[in-house]
C-alpha cells in the first residue's frame, strides 16, 4: 500500500492531511465503478512543478496538459506531457498570481475558440474583497508570452471566501466557483457575459454535501462533473438541458481514489477515456505522480 512505502516523516504529514481534510467525505454515498480504481502513475521530476493547483488537457497541443501553480509563483502556465515530461512555461501578461487555485479549458466569447480560464480565488485567511478569473485563447506550443487576457473581477455577495475549485458551463458559459473552507462547500455563479471592466457580483446558487473542495472538472461531452477534495473524488451526472447548478443539486457518487500527499488538481482527458489528478509536493515528499484513471 502507498502508506507503508512512505518514510516516517512523510507518513506523519500524510496522516495530518487526513486528519484535517473533508470531515464529511465518509457520507456513505454509492461508489461508481466506471473508472479503474488503480491509476497509471508517472513520477514527476521535482523542482519544476512542485505547487500544482490546476490542470487542463490541451486541445491545441495534443498529448500535453496545461498546468498552473499557486501563490508565490510567477504568472505563467506550463506544458506537461501525458508521459510526465515538462516541456515549457508560458508567461501570462497582465495577470498576477495572487493565489491561482484551479484552471479550465472551455468555450468563451468567440465561438469556435478554446479558452483557458485561470481562477485566482484562493484566500486562506479570508481577507480579500475581490477575486479574479483570467481568460484567454488557448496558446499554441510556440507561444512564449500571452498578452491578450480578459480579467474578470468579482466579489461575493456575503464577504470573503476561500475557494479552490471552478467549473465552466460550455453551453451557457457561466462560471461556477466552489468554496473550500465553508462547511458545507458553497457554489457561486458568475453569469455570462461577465464584465471585464466592472466588478461582477457572484450569486449563491447552491451548496455541496461536504466541505473541502480543491478542484473540479467537466467531462468533454458535458455529461459528467467531478469535484475533488484531499481525500475523495465525487461525480455527478449532468443531463441534457441541465445547468451545472441543477446537476450539482443532485446526489453524487464517489470514485475509488488513491490518496495523494496534497492533491489539488483534476481534469478529464480530451478523448473522455479517463481523468488525470496531480498533487502539490509537500516539503517532506520526495516526488509526486501524475495519475491517470482509465474509464472502464
Amino acid at each position: 500500500m502507498f502508506i507503508v512505502m512512505m518514510h516516517f516523516p512523510t507518513l506523519l504529514f500524510f496522516l495530518l492531511v487526513l486528519a484535517v481534510a473533508c470531515k464529511k467525505d465518509d457520507s456513505g454515498a454509492p461508489v461508481d465503478e466506471g473508472f479503474e480504481g488503480t491509476p497509471v502513475t508517472i513520477p514527476l521530476s521535482p523542482g519544476i512543478l512542485d505547487e500544482v493547483s490546476g490542470i487542463a488537457d490541451s486541445q491545441m497541443n495534443p498529448g500535453y496538459l496545461w498546468v498552473q501553480q499557486d501563490s508565490g509563483n510567477p504568472s505563467e502556465i506550463a506544458l506537461l506531457s501525458h508521459a510526465g515530461s515538462f516541456f515549457k512555461k508560458i508567461i501570462i501578461n497582465q495577470a498576477t498570481n495572487r493565489d491561482w487555485e484551479d484552471m479550465a479549458l472551455a468555450n468563451g466569447p468567440v465561438a469556435g475558440t478554446n479558452y483557458i480560464y485561470l481562477a485566482d480565488i484562493g484566500d486562506n485567511n479570508k481577507t480579500s474583497s475581490e477575486y479574479f478569473i483570467y481568460r484567454f485563447a488557448e496558446p499554441v506550443v510556440s507561444t512564449t508570452v500571452v498578452s491578450a487576457v480578459d480579467k474578470i473581477t468579482f466579489q461575493y455577495p456575503d464577504g470573503a471566501h476561500d475557494a479552490e475549485a471552478m467549473l465552466i458551463d460550455n453551453n451557457t458559459k457561466d462560471i461556477y466557483i466552489i468554496t473550500k473552507q465553508d462547511d458545507p462547500s458553497r457554489i457561486y455563479k458568475l453569469a455570462y457575459p461577465q464584465s471585464t471592466t466592472a466588478t461582477n457580483t457572484a450569486s449563491l446558487s447552491g451548496s455541496l454535501s461536504f466541505t473541502g473542495a480543491t478542484s473540479a472538472a467537466a467531462s468533454p461531452d458535458g455529461k459528467e462533473l467531478l469535484i475533488k477534495t484531499y481525500t475523495a473524488i465525487w461525480k455527478w451526472q449532468k443531463n441534457t438541458g441541465q445547468t451545472i447548478e441543477d446537476a450539482l443539486s443532485g446526489s453524487p457518487v464517489s470514485l475509488t481514489y488513491q490518496l495523494e500527499p496534497q492533491g489539488e488538481a483534476i481534469c478529464y482527458k480530451n478523448d473522455n477515456s479517463g481523468f488525470f489528478t496531480l498533487s502539490e509536493k509537500p516539503s517532506l515528499v520526495a516526488a509526486v505522480n501524475l495519475n491517470f484513471y482509465k474509464r472502464k
